[in-house]
């Protein structure tokens, strides 16, 4: 049950992320705001999580992972319905901000349990841990659009669906969830040191890429491509769905192939999507570009957070939260690079730099193995 519980947690993280993400548009409206103003906003989430990500594994040795998820998961539940009903700049800054500092409480304390059991199971489970925070995401956006858009319930009811699945999944398996969070490094601050830093850079550019993918895919498509404006989002549909598939044949993959293969034949296989995206001469290979990211890229980051469970330069309970937080600012600053770097040259000369950070990855890749393994 603790691997099951373990699952459940990361399908909640992303089942709130997701019903999350159509409340945006809902709360511009309510505080009269424009993008400017709301994507500083947003950047709320972003600085409330990094704030929490290298704290939550000092919490997770204190506490136990089972309190700190369970706080975490259940505040983070109830904080949906206060962003379907803020309706001042104040009140909306807190209450993203500490959204925010929960979600990253969840992302690296869940990592932390998931760690631990893939340890005691003595067998690969987290790719497909993983694979539960895409497939949470999914649910997430698919049961809102039916609720609102098919059976005409309204943004608040359906919100309160969202919280209430959530709250019952936690409520079900949270007794099942580890009481402890490893051994105690001595510190409260997780401040990546040894191999755990050159962990933490590939984590950096895996998620770097994914949120650039995930932001600027749309653009690249109907401004450099031609795209019509309906097919925006077909390249990131694309990736995403790749993604989810070999997340779910993940553990299997590795167990067959060893995780250095699936690395390194990742990498290559991303940077070899990443050349199709940018000089494809036809749609179809195009998004076989996009889907060979996916592919590519999808392991990478499970396999290297089971690594962390074999280092020896920092307790795990450092550890996470320290690739965690380096990670995440991979994705704070994936977006603002690939936009600043476009608007210097052009959106081609961008994707071009994330093929190059792909090769980069594997080669940092490569000498994380050499010390490890």
């Amino acid at each position: 049950m603790r691997q099951h519980s373990t699952r459940a947690l990361f399908f909640i993280g992303g089942f709130g992320a997701a019903s999350w993400a159509p409340l945006v548009p809902l709360l511009r409206e309510r505080l009269a705001i424009g993008e400017e103003v709301l994507g500083m906003l947003l950047l709320c989430i972003g600085i409330g999580s990094l704030l929490t990500m290298p704290l939550s594994g000092a919490a997770a040795v204190r506490f136990g992972c089972r309190k700190t998820l369970t706080f975490a998961a259940a505040f983070f539940a109830l904080l949906l319905l206060v962003l379907c009903l803020v309706d001042s700049m104040a009140l909306a800054v807190i209450s993203l901000l500490i959204f925010g500092a929960m979600m990253g409480c969840i992302d690296v304390v869940v990592n932390i349990q998931a760690v631990l059991v893939e340890k005691a199971a003595k067998r690969r489970l987290m790719s497909g841990m993983h694979a539960l925070w895409s497939v949470g995401g999914f649910a997430g956006a698919g049961l809102f659009g039916i609720w609102v858009g098919t059976l005409g319930l309204t943004p608040f009811v359906s919100t309160c669906i969202a919280a209430g699945i959530m709250l019952a999944t936690l409520a079900f398996f949270a007794r099942h969830l580890l009481p402890f969070g490893g051994e105690g490094g001595g510190a409260m601050v997780a401040v990546p040191k040894g191999i755990v830093t050159f962990v933490g850079i590939v984590a950096c550019i895996a998620f770097l890429v994914e949120g650039a993918v995930m932001d600027w895919s749309g653009v690249f498509l109907t401004t450099v491509r031609g795209f019509d404006v309906a097919l925006a989002g077909t390249g990131f549909t694309a990736f995403s769905a790749a993604m989810l598939m070999m997340r779910l044949l993940g553990d299997a993959t590795v167990r067959k192939l060893g995780q250095k293969l699936v690395v390194m034949g990742g990498s290559l296989l991303a940077f070899l999507g990443f050349l199709l995206v940018i000089f494809a001469p036809n749609q179809l290979l195009l998004y076989a570009g996009f889907f060979a990211i996916g592919i590519g890229s999808a392991n990478i980051v499970p396999v290297f957070f089971s690594l962390l469970g074999k280092q020896k330069d920092m307790p795990v309970s450092m550890a996470v939260p320290a690739v965690s937080t380096l990670g995440y600012l991979g994705i704070l600053m994936g977006p603002a690079a690939i936009g600043f770097l476009a608007h210097q040259s052009s959106l081609y000369a961008a994707f071009g730099l994330l093929a190059a950070l792909v090769a980069v990855q594997a080669l940092i890749a490569a000498y994380v193995y050499k010390k490890v393994l």
